[in-house]
């Protein structure tokens, strides 16, 4: 299989699982007069599936970026069990939009919270696979590594799975604060300079 064959395959699942997130937000009636106070009403009862489509939106973005640096530029080429790992990163990222209306729905239950946060323990841990894969696969080229950027990458794969374990041992307690740690994860990977945050760590490890 040529390596832009998976590009190609990975933009379509990803722009398809981005446009159903938006596609489970309807419009309901409105019950009685039609008022302004009434839509305004409505449109607070409809928050919480909006602020779940942006959370998982934004989480499928920094997904595909990962996604797009590992196997488009890290790997030169792919092979069977490249394809192989991809398959099952695709078919957990098919299913984000059942999750995030879970999530919509009933985010005050701790059975969507656990249900969302193993869902992204999973898609993180299969992208970390993938790339631990291509750096270590005898049959794949990479371009050259820098270790720093190596080191950051690792940072933004697995900070959102340590968020994810996190929010899901909050949920026995504070379920509202499990969807912070949620949305703390996700803007954490949104920004460039956040795993700099990690550097002063560094230094001290090293002189040990």
């Amino acid at each position: 299989m040529k390596q832009t064959r998976l590009d190609q395959l990975a933009d379509g699942i990803f722009a398809i699982v981005m446009t159903l997130l938006v596609l489970e937000i309807r419009v309901p009636g409105i019950d009685g007069a039609l008022t302004n106070d009434a839509v305004i009403q409505l449109l607070f009862s409809a928050m919480p599936l909006f602020l779940s489509y942006l959370l998982s939106f934004m989480l499928l973005f920094t997904y595909w970026r990962g996604h797009h640096y590992i196997a488009s530029v890290l790997a030169k080429n792919i092979d069977t069990t490249l394809t192989t790992i991809n398959a099952f990163f695709f078919l957990f990222v098919g299913l984000v939009p059942f999750s995030t209306l879970l999530l919509g729905k009933y985010g005050m239950t701790q059975a969507a919270v656990i249900i969302y946060g193993v869902h992204i323990i999973i898609i993180g841990l299969l992208l970390y696979w993938m790339r631990q894969y291509v750096i270590a696969s005898p049959t794949i080229r990479n371009s050259e590594i820098d270790h720093t950027l190596l080191r950051h990458g690792t940072i933004r794969l697995l900070f959102p799975v340590i968020s994810a374990v996190v929010a899901i041992a909050i949920s026995f307690v504070n379920t509202e604060f499990s969807l912070f740690i949620f949305t703390l994860a996700i803007l954490f990977n949104l920004s460039a300079r956040s795993t700099t945050l990690f550097e002063k760590v560094v230094p001290i490890a090293s002189s040990n």
